[in-house]
């Protein structure tokens, strides 16, 4: 039988206690009867869930979306249950059959927490370490939200001030990202941030001894965070009080991140399964199950047994809710009345819509002029960033190469920075050389809501962020990722940093879509296209040149993905060139040596494959005509993408291999990405569509 603790402080009844032990029962019964799952942590964490959902958070089960709502994150996922089962007490919409049908088909409780497929899911969480990083881009973007509507009140009063709370496991904190993320955090002294680890000293292979021998707190005391312990009960249970006291004391800490550190006995109070590493991912069995429950005094011959009064009891964190929202509304409805044109804004942001006028800013580019697409992305951020107060970011300690800098006197650093364009509530972000942090806490701020985040690097770093990205991909949330150098006309850095897979590795990413504008005007439609289309919720990669490229009359089809850019002169089209990035200039100049020969040639500039996609079947043909079969695609990097497009008798123009140290106009010719070698394939491909 759970312990009942004698505290002043935490109101901890006999209800209270078999609320935590029917949490405990319903992780034991869930992975049970599916045969598979992770009940152990779910049973141990238990009393840290409830408290956190009935005693300490800020939420209302009825209003999943409020704005002043804390956050939830699990970074534990696969203890989905840990979260599933205080959904379900108190009152988010899941319903005891939701846990019984739990990681089977179309259930609303699959395997890990997935964003926007079950209320009350933050965000999606399952390769370990990635929830701690979303919860620092939550408490980034908190602090960012605040600063845009309400930056002159005093701590603790504003209706954007609320904590993010998170739950890391040892896994989590073994994971790399979850080091880089803590850090960043500590440097950002993100006082709204809490991190409760799970310190049960158990993984898949047995203690965790086998792994980790380091001093977790005192690495965490060297980020710079607020450091705490919860020692156990002495019957080896998670103390309510002690943790009560710690969550408490983290949420009064506003200069620092919290750490706070239980120590847990995994599947506790199970007699036989109990800190064993079976317990973690396995169902304990049916004898086990049921001496569990006479220790915790259910009926053993009952599964999935919820006590009307226990279910009454958790419900009530519904009246809490309304009664919290009821109070954060009367404090936000002052603020509205203080702050009218800032209200303004914030509705105008929440409907995700754009200032008026904003496209007017969009710089355009004189034609004929050679312009880096990455110094063109830079000008396009610097002029909306004067009309779109929302829009914010930077790179992972390449400013200066990925043009990222929105205003170059307003850096995101916390008070006590000592550099002058130190500003907590700051448009430029500087993530420091943590690529993959940087991609999973730019997915936290996208979750978060109410501002619109991008974040640069090298292409060929994108390796370090793919995790990352795959989730913002899977969870259909709207970040937007400027990777510059993206070919071996970078030149003399070497094959180390110039990609080839990359372009078609991410393209393979369902739900990503790549973007590599030709010139200076592809770019400006580019970002002008992804602003537009932050509500549909998919993350944007922008493959952009270190080298200059020749710029062309703007086109608006350039957002379709795919456009005609210079037709073909002297009748129909008999081969179509289909280009990207910085290949583009060699199809014109193809074209002109085709066009020559007498071989009227269509130019079709692509710098989005999805987009393109996307479009009507009359549209994409109305480009690349069925009846054209003589086509040759170029891209400095592997063809894969493109042979769906050019078909058996097109030809690709591709690097199969790494690239070397030279000059990149060098590397483009030793490589064969000259116009003559394009205007080869097209007369190969000619020849073989003659067949």
């Amino acid at each position: 039988m759970s312990t009942k603790p004698t505290t002043t402080d935490l109101e901890w009844t006999d209800s209270d206690r078999r609320a935590v032990d029917t949490a405990r029962v319903l992780a034991m019964d869930s992975v049970q009867k599916v045969g598979n799952g992770h009940p152990g942590t779910a049973m141990s964490l238990a009393p840290a869930a409830y408290l956190l959902f009935q005693k300490v958070m800020r939420h209302d089960p009825a209003d999943a979306q409020w704005t002043g709502r804390d956050r939830f994150v699990l970074s534990a996922g696969h203890s989905s249950l840990t979260l599933y089962i205080q959904l379900y007490l108190a009152g988010y919409g899941l319903e005891l059959d939701d846990l019984e049908s739990f990681r089977t088909w179309g259930s609303k409780t699959p395997g890990h927490p997935e964003y926007g497929h079950t209320v009350g899911v933050e965000t999606t969480t399952g390769p370990l370490g990635q929830g701690v990083a979303n919860a620092v881009g939550m408490a980034m973007a908190a602090r960012y939200e605040r600063g845009l509507y309400d930056p002159e009140a005093a701590p603790g009063t504003s209706p954007f001030d609320h904590t993010i709370w998170a739950i890391a496991g040892d896994g989590c904190l073994q994971e790399g990202i979850s080091a880089e993320a803590s850090s960043l955090a500590g440097h950002q002294k993100l006082g709204n941030l809490v991190l409760l680890w799970d310190d049960n000293h158990i993984s898949i292979e047995g203690d965790t001894e086998t792994a980790v021998s380091e001093d977790t707190l005192k690495r965490y005391e060297a980020y710079g965070w607020h450091v705490q312990r919860v020692e156990q009960l002495p019957n080896g249970d998670l103390d309510p009080a002690g943790l009560y006291e710690a969550l408490q004391a983290a949420r009064a800490e506003t200069g620092r991140p919290s750490f706070i550190a239980a120590r847990s006995i995994i599947a506790w109070p199970a007699p036989h399964a109990q800190n064993t590493e079976a317990a973690h991912g396995s169902a304990l069995g049916a004898d086990e199950v049921a001496a569990t429950k006479k220790v915790l005094g259910f009926d053993p011959e009952k599964s999935f047994d919820v006590s009307a009064e226990v279910l009454t009891h958790t419900r009530e964190a519904l009246d809490r809710g309304r009664e919290a929202r009821s109070e954060w509304e009367k404090t936000f409805a002052a603020w509205r009345t203080a702050n009218p044109e800032r209200a303004a804004t914030f509705d105008r942001v929440r409907a995700g819509e754009l200032p008026a006028g904003w496209e007017e800013k969009l710089p355009a580019f004189e034609t004929g002029k050679s312009v880096a697409t990455r110094a063109a992305s830079g000008k396009v951020l610097q002029a909306l960033g004067e009309v779109i107060p929302e829009l914010w970011g930077g790179s992972a300690d390449l400013a200066g190469s990925n043009n990222t800098t929105i205003d170059k006197t307003s850096s995101f650093l916390p008070a006590g920075n000592p550099l002058p364009e130190a500003d907590p509530y700051g448009r430029t972000v500087h993530y420091g050389i943590r690529e993959h942090a940087m991609g999973s806490t730019m997915n936290g701020i996208a979750l978060h809501g109410n501002t619109r985040i991008y974040g640069g690097t090298f292409l060929v770093f994108s390796d370090y962020m793919r995790p990352a990205v795959r989730l913002a991909a899977l969870m259909r949330v709207p970040v937007t990722y400027v990777w510059t150098h993206d070919s071996i006309g970078l030149g003399e850095d070497g094959p180390t940093h110039q990609p080839v897979e990359h372009l078609s590795a991410l393209r393979a990413i369902p739900g990503l879509n790549i973007v590599r504008p030709a010139d200076a005007n592809e770019t400006a439609i580019a970002w002008r296209e992804i602003l537009k289309r932050h509500d549909k919720g998919a993350p944007h990669g922008l493959a952009l040149t270190r080298q200059g490229v020749p710029t062309y009359e703007a086109n608006d089809d350039a957002a379709r993905g795919g456009y005609v850019l210079f037709e073909a002169e002297g009748g129909a089209p008999r081969v179509v060139l289909i280009g990207t990035g910085s290949e583009v200039q060699l199809a014109v100049e193809a074209r002109e040596r085709l066009q020559s020969a007498g071989i009227p040639t269509r130019v079709v500039s692509m710098p989005s494959v999805e987009w393109f996609e996307e479009q009507d079947q009359e549209y994409k043909d109305s480009v690349l005509p069925p009846a054209v079969k003589a086509r040759v695609a170029v891209e400095a990097g592997i063809g894969l993408t493109w042979h769906r497009f050019v078909g058996e008798a097109g030809r690709i123009v591709s690097l199969e291999h790494f690239g070397a140290s030279a000059d990149g106009k060098v590397l483009f010719r030793e490589f064969g990405f000259t116009a003559d070698a394009v205007a080869a394939a097209a007369r190969e491909s000619l020849t073989a569509s003659a067949r």
